[in-house]
């Protein structure tokens, strides 16, 4: 399966207009269109930094989209005052141990890893990281986004609540520098947010 997430960094007081926007007008829109699965959304109030990821049932559907969700990008990109990037992935993990709650948290890690060997680092993320998470604190469910062109990725990390998410911060991080280390993954990115859609609706894969 794969996704194509939109990150904003808009204005932290635009926040609401931007979820009410996207669960009004961009979620109906986008998961009526052929070859969608479901829909998700993270915010964070303190930058104003948003990341709405739609998952689809293959690359074709994905790409086939393009031009249609591109009024809704803009649009959302306007209500929250901010530029939006877009990326395209293909969901290598998902794991579930529960549906998130409402006030659920995420953690979300971007890094990148030489292409040639992307493949040993899943197999090590899913053997050893899988696992490893699903003693954290409230823990809810992890998934794993990849570009294998540019070796790019991104983890996300699910808890019940931000106490759950707090509690396990120093251990998670430690853990996520082990792994880099030994795999010789570059952390590029890392941020907090809460999780207000939780509609991904992708299989699970472990």
């Amino acid at each position: 399966m794969y996704a194509r997430s939109t990150s904003i960094t808009g204005s932290p007081e635009k926040i609401d207009d931007g979820i009410a926007y996207v669960c009004d007008e961009v979620m109906p829109a986008v998961t009526e269109m052929r070859g969608c699965v479901g829909l998700s959304m993270l915010t964070d109030r303190g930058t104003g930094r948003c990341v709405v990821t739609s998952s689809w049932q293959d690359a074709e559907a994905m790409r086939a989209t393009t031009d249609r969700v591109r009024g809704l990008r803009e649009r959302a990109a306007e209500v929250l005052g901010g530029p939006a990037e877009v990326q395209e992935w293909e969901i290598a993990v998902m794991h579930r141990r529960s549906e998130a709650p409402s006030g659920a948290c995420t953690r979300v890690t971007w890094w990148r890893a030489d292409p040639a060997g992307l493949d040993r680092v899943l197999d090590a993320y899913r053997s050893t990281m899988v696992p490893r998470m699903e003693d954290y604190p409230g823990f809810c469910s992890v998934s794993l986004m990849i570009d294998r062109g540019s070796g790019r990725a991104a983890s996300a990390v699910t808890f019940e609540d931000r106490d759950d998410m707090d509690r396990g911060r120093v251990h998670a991080r430690a853990t996520r520098d082990d792994f880099a280390r030994s795999m010789r993954v570059e952390v590029t990115d890392a941020a907090e947010f809460d999780l207000v859609l939780a509609h991904l609706r992708v299989p699970e894969t472990v």
